[in-house]
């Protein structure tokens, strides 16, 4: 496959410059929470626990600046932001889903128990 430069970074795959969209930890779990419903950012951290305040705001930040999601700001006091998915982003359940449930595959696979029980 040719190689490839965009905003000043080499590629070597289509698959690559994908997983710069969608790939990481957080960007697809962040896709799949808006797909069908538009949040703020308190909703999106209480909704994901894990995630650090700095890596939720730059994660919410490469996904809007790839056009992954739209982020709405209202003039009111205090500030209202609002998170919603872009017809881009849509596109990208589709390739979540399929790797989701590769996941799920894999995991019974190894005989792992999941969810856990606690």
């Amino acid at each position: 496959m040719p190689e490839f430069f965009h905003d000043k970074k080499l590629y070597y795959t289509p698959i690559e410059f994908a997983l710069n969209h969608i790939g990481g930890t957080w960007k697809m779990p962040i896709l799949w929470r808006l797909q069908n419903q538009i949040l703020r950012y308190g909703e999106l951290k209480k909704d994901i626990p894990h995630i650090t305040d700095k890596m939720l705001t730059t994660q919410l930040r490469e996904l809007e600046s790839n056009g992954m999601i739209e982020r709405r700001v209202y003039a009111i006091v205090p500030p209202k932001v609002e998170y919603s998915i872009t017809n881009k982003g849509s596109r990208a359940i589709s390739v979540i889903e399929t790797i989701m449930k590769y996941g799920y595959e894999l995991i019974q696979e190894a005989g792992i128990t999941y969810p856990p029980k606690t």
